[in-house]
């Protein structure tokens, strides 16, 4: 029992045949080994006792040649047989004489898939180079003779690392996926709102609409209705005198036709009488000049001139802000015209194209080329920044806006105005724009801001417009909106 103590029972094994040694040798380089283990081992090799001595009588283990035969190691054969006597797996006389009997005690109470496919041994070794398990037999075999082995303990350890990495990867990336389904969802909820909104401001634009082209088409109805009152009315009192006229001339042909039945001297004595009767005061009737209803006026280019009408009631703004870019911060105006600083951050899908952090929103449409204009109402906002953005800006950090980041902006902030080159430039203005107009040329590459009531030139970037550029807002106050004003527009056919 002592002996037990003394050495765990992996050190009473024996490398080959993977069971307690029996007849337990040692080689000078200290590797111990059953002896009839060893032996065979060597006789399969040709380096058995009737072989030349040191040809293929190396080591199992470490590969040293042994010119001296084994020696017996009455220590090891101790400790086994205390091993055995105190309940070891193998039984007295059970000994190994030849390599099918060391295969048989090697592979005794093993599992199949731990015993070799080829040699009946344990499994007790891992090629690296081939990635499989193999046994002492098979690393000496041609096929992994110069392999770099470890023990299958140390693989199976890296294996698990392995699998542990792969899992942790996988979990993290189910951890991805588990936030992008919400994302998904929330974007599902999100185009659901934005699709009640768009169906909400567009039932009340066209109600605008109808209710402005049913007021037309009630004055249109009325104005006719008027014209053909009048016309009629006009008609119906040249009819009456008509009547009249034609009473008298009726009358006067009754005279005459009397006259005319007068036979001798009463003929002539009536003759004056009856020609001046027949000389009939009257004009001849004709219709007279404009007494039909003006068609032309009603239905000619009648949609043409409602479109002229309702230019005056219908406002144009030539940018309008784009709530995919803006910032959870910001709050827009229903028409999409308004913005202003909020209080709290809005649960918005985080699509590529918002800003997040930077309280900042673009306009929809972008421009590449030609020249474009635009008025925005500060007011007294206490923090704002003007301009254009190219496309390609960072949009998911805080950055400057300024000309080494993509921008081409004026600043307001601090009561101080800058211009958004690197470093900024600060600006000296006689007094505070109430409205700020931007004038872009892209084809000059020039974009100017002035003061939009009194005239004044603020400042104008001299850079070349070389990929599309788009309306740039930023706000920092949440009382006073800026507000892009309307513009003025006519309509006129062009010959």
């Amino acid at each position: 029992m002592a002996s037990r103590l003394l050495l765990p029972e992996e050190e009473l094994t024996c490398p080959v045949c993977c069971d307690i040694f029996r007849q337990p040798v040692v080689l000078k380089c200290s590797h111990s080994f059953c002896g009839p283990c060893l032996q065979t081992y060597w006789a399969q090799r040709g380096g058995g006792r009737g072989g030349a001595r040191g040809r293929g009588r190396d080591c199992p283990v470490c590969r040293t040649q042994s010119l001296d035969d084994p020696v017996p190691s009455l220590t090891l054969r101790n400790l086994c047989e205390s091993l055995v006597l105190d309940g070891g797996s193998l039984e007295d006389g059970a000994g190994v004489g030849s390599g099918a009997g060391a295969g048989a005690g090697a592979g005794a109470g093993a599992e199949p898939g731990e015993l070799c496919p080829l040699h009946g041994e344990r499994l007790k070794l891992y090629c690296l180079p081939d990635r499989e398990p193999i046994c002492v037999v098979c690393h000496t075999s041609r096929r992994h003779k110069q392999h770099d082995c470890c023990p299958v303990g140390e693989a199976i350890a890296d294996a698990k690392e392995e699998v542990k990495s792969a899992l942790s990867s996988l979990q993290e990336r189910k951890d991805t996926f588990d936030k992008m389904k919400t994302e998904f969802e929330g974007c599902v909820s999100h185009i659901e709102d934005q699709a009640r909104f768009v169906e909400r401001r567009t039932r009340e634009e066209f109600e605008k609409l109808h209710d402005f082209l049913r007021a037309e088409e009630a004055a249109q109805m009325d104005a006719l209705r008027r014209e053909e009152e009048q016309k009629k009315e006009e008609l119906r009192r040249r009819m009456e005198e008509l009547e009249r006229n034609l009473s008298a001339v009726t009358e006067s042909i009754r005279l005459l036709e009397e006259h005319m039945a007068l036979d001798g001297l009463p003929v002539l004595h009536r003759r004056s009488e009856t020609l001046q009767r027949a000389q009939c005061p009257f004009e001849d009737p004709a219709l007279p000049p404009g007494a039909l209803i003006d068609v032309a006026k009603y239905v000619g280019s009648l949609m043409f001139r409602l479109w002229e009408k309702m230019h005056k009631i219908a406002k144009y703004t030539p940018v309008t802000l784009d709530p995919n870019t803006a910032a959870p911060w910001l709050r827009l105006s229903d028409d999409l015209t308004g913005l202003h600083d909020g209080d709290a951050k809005e649960r918005l899908p985080d699509n590529p194209e918002r800003f997040d952090p930077d309280t900042a929103v673009l306009g929809r449409e972008g421009f590449a080329s030609g020249t474009h204009a635009w008025d925005v109402h500060v007011g007294d906002n206490t923090a704002w920044v003007l301009g254009v953005a190219k496309e390609s800006v960072r949009r998911k950090e805080k950055v400057s806006s300024v000309l080494k980041n993509g921008y081409l902006c004026v600043y307001f902030y601090h009561r101080m105005y800058f211009a958004g080159t690197s470093p900024l430039t600060r600006l000296s203005l006689k007094a505070n724009p109430q409205r700020v107009s931007v004038q872009l040329d892209c084809d000059k590459g020039r974009l100017s801001f002035y003061d939009a009531l009194s005239k004044a030139h603020i400042y104008t970037f001299k850079h070349a417009v070389t990929e599309t550029v788009f309306p740039y807002f930023w706000v920092g106050c949440q009382q006073c909106p800026l507000t892009i004003q309307p513009a003025e527009v006519s309509i006129h056919g062009v010959q």
